[in-house]
């Protein structure tokens, strides 16, 4: 049986040992690492700081006792560094990133939906308007900046730019374009230099993963994501499409981050459901496989998370519920009633699942295929929290629609 191990997302030059240093956390996989899960859930967390920092969707980033937020001020989106431990505002960068929003979605806002990385003292921002910038992570200067603003036409998306960027390979990695055209793009982190690029798709809404497939040394990690009509494999260091899944949307909204369970990948939309396929190597190409498909559980903005060979989600249907499914076979093992909710950022942390729904609830779940048995619920906000949580052993960080507070769970 083919094998999907994890990579090393930093290669060669590039280092991300922050707490919370990207998309997901350390490894893009919605999984806390060991030394930040809590040792006992609270009866009631305590607030111990919150600061303002405008609209937006993005999660934030900690390294080296700091915490990076991308956020709107319109026009102007904004980048600040905060002191972990009080709140206080260490620096704080402002640059004009007009963006027009799609007609229909008046009730979301204008981002920034793409979390920054953190990486041997830089911090990657990518903004709605396709601004992706360098900063220094412990002054705030800029490094370098790409603007794709001009070049792409965000108005017909209804989030505009929303990929979080990757280091694979020891490159930055972003995709850019809009709903007729788009391009992967590879940079020198500390240089800005373009190393390669790759025209095709538009992006859809998602994030990219990168992994090591089948151990055969032909590639040196796929870089694997959702385009606005498929499912795609790329060499990291070299750009090469390795191999496409068609995945088409009516509405391109290719949202969800594919995750690995077993030897499958599996990976989900609203319109058509949450599906599991093998990637191997055959010949000198790659072959895919589907080996299930479930339509009872599509996934719209919430990424799963992966146990084995369970995989934990968030499914649009009954307007929100939770779920288990059996990745061997694609069967559901359990769902909860509905109605949790808009959306549901997951994550995998020691034996328990952490869910923090738009609402504001914070839910701690056993991580348990046999039945769904909730352990705590607490009201981390008045707002709407679209962000995902930072757990920090004894504290927690929470964005909510215009705010970041910080959490004791002591």
């Amino acid at each position: 049986m083919i094998r999907i191990a994890a990579v090393l997302v930093a290669l060669s030059c590039v280092t991300l040992s922050a707490q919370w240093p990207q998309w997901r956390g350390p490894q893009r996989d919605g999984v806390v690492a060991p030394a930040f899960v809590p040792s006992a859930w609270p009866e009631k967390p305590v607030r111990l700081w919150t600061e303002p920092v405008g609209e937006g969707y993005s999660t934030p980033v900690t390294a080296d006792g700091r915490v990076f937020v991308h956020a709107r001020t319109d026009p102007d989106e904004v980048v600040t560094a905060f002191d972990l431990a009080s709140g206080k505002t260490l620096w704080r960068q402002t640059y004009q990133s007009e963006f027009k929003k799609n007609q229909y979605a008046k009730d979301m806002s204008k981002g920034p939906f793409s979390t920054p990385l953190v990486a041997d003292g830089r911090l990657f921002t990518l903004g709605t308007s396709a601004v992706l910038t360098s900063f220094d992570a412990a002054t705030g200067a800029v490094k370098w900046r790409k603007d794709w603003s001009k070049e792409v036409d965000t108005s017909k998306l209804f989030t505009g730019t929303s990929m979080s960027p990757i280091i694979a390979g020891g490159l930055l990695i972003v995709h850019v374009g809009d709903d007729t055209k788009g391009a992967f793009r590879a940079f020198d982190p500390l240089t800005g230099t373009e190393k390669w690029s790759l025209a095709g798709h538009g992006p859809g809404y998602a994030s990219p993963v990168v992994r090591d497939i089948g151990g055969t040394g032909k590639s040196a990690g796929h870089l694997i994501t959702l385009t606005d009509s498929a499912v795609v494999g790329i060499e990291a260091t070299t750009g090469k499409g390795l191999w496409t899944i068609p995945f088409a949307d009516e509405w391109h909204e290719n949202i969800v981050t594919p995750v690995f369970a077993g030897d499958l990948v599996v990976i989900s939309s609203m319109r058509k459901g949450t599906l599991g396929y093998r990637i191997e190597p055959k010949g000198d190409g790659w072959m895919t496989t589907q080996v299930w498909h479930n339509a009872d559980v599509p996934m719209y903005l919430s990424s799963p998370v992966a146990d084995g060979h369970y995989v934990y989600g968030f499914s649009s249907k009954r307007k929100g519920q939770l779920f288990c499914l059996d990745a061997t076979t694609g069967k559901v093992a359990w769902t909860t009633d509905g109605r949790g909710g808009t959306n549901a950022a997951l994550q995998s942390a020691g034996s328990n699942l952490v869910v923090l729904t738009t609402d504001g609830d914070l839910l701690v779940v056993k991580r348990n295929p046999a039945k769904y048995e909730e352990l705590r619920r607490y009201d981390m906000s008045d707002s709407e929290t679209w962000a995902q949580p930072v757990l920090l052993k004894d504290r927690i960080l929470i964005r909510d629609a215009a705010s970041l507070s910080l959490w004791s769970l002591k």
